[in-house]
């Protein structure tokens, strides 16, 4: 049971943030925030992805490429270019290595305002840190695991973020419906959406990318948005103004 629930909760979490801080925040500005909550859900998404710890700024930019080229031979993770879900990622992986590269380089950064902290941009990417978290991961289920095929779920653990993204950048351009026409193949991936709170609705997503929302029918549901408002009606972000 208690396997159970750290697996459930470490998905859910990292996903919590990756959605609602790099994707939402970091890379479409949908909503504003002090410096001080900037930080303080900086460091929720380091803590909680732990060992698979995305870099902000790579993320940001690298997914405005995804939209800027959506499933054209620019796109860093189209899955019309890969012959499988492994080569897409370990393309994606690349990308993203690129982007980290110029994260730390003046003269290469692109133009706009996202987020950066340095020290935790270092402390998340470096060897240590993911080792540490990865013992840790090791160390619960040596304490809580009942069974030895358990221990088969930590690999989980180790590539939360890049197993979530690699759902939604194959999933959500390859299965499912259309509410517009975007000019691509995105599509909405329901009803296992829900699973990645909201992230699966790319179709609607790359229609109107700037929309706190990502559900648009009155079937579909976004798990995230009530969040999302709820912390606006709290004053800990500001929507942007439709």
């Amino acid at each position: 049971m208690y396997i159970l629930i750290f697996l459930i909760s470490h998905w859910f979490l990292s996903l919590f943030f990756q959605t609602f801080f790099l994707h939402r925040y970091a890379s479409h500005k949908v909503f504003s925030m002090s410096n001080f909550w900037e930080k303080a859900f900086y460091l929720m998404t380091y803590i909680f992805q732990g060992s698979s710890f995305l870099n902000p700024f790579a993320y940001a930019t690298m997914h405005r490429d995804h939209h800027a080229f959506s499933d054209t031979e620019k796109d860093p993770h189209s899955p019309h270019f890969f012959k499988d879900v492994f080569q897409m990622t370990r393309a994606t992986v690349l990308t993203y290595r690129d982007h980290v590269k110029r994260s730390k380089s003046d003269a290469d950064k692109p133009a706009g305002n996202f987020p950066q902290w340095p020290l935790i941009d270092r402390i998340g990417s470096s060897i240590p840190s993911r080792l540490l978290f990865g013992i840790g991961y090791f160390c619960f289920y040596l304490a809580f695991a009942s069974s030895y095929w358990m221990f088969l779920l930590l690999p989980i653990h180790f590539m939360i973020g890049p197993i979530q993204g690699a759902i939604v950048n194959w999933c959500g351009h390859k299965y499912g419906y259309s509410n517009f026409n975007n000019d691509d193949h995105s599509k909405n991936t329901s009803p296992i959406d829900f699973l990645m709170l909201g992230e699966l609705f790319q179709n609607n997503h790359h229609r109107h990318p700037n929309s706190a929302n990502f559900a648009q029918r009155w079937f579909e549901v976004d798990p995230v948005f009530p969040i999302i408002k709820l912390l606006h009606w709290s004053k800990i972000i500001r929507l942007r103004k439709s």
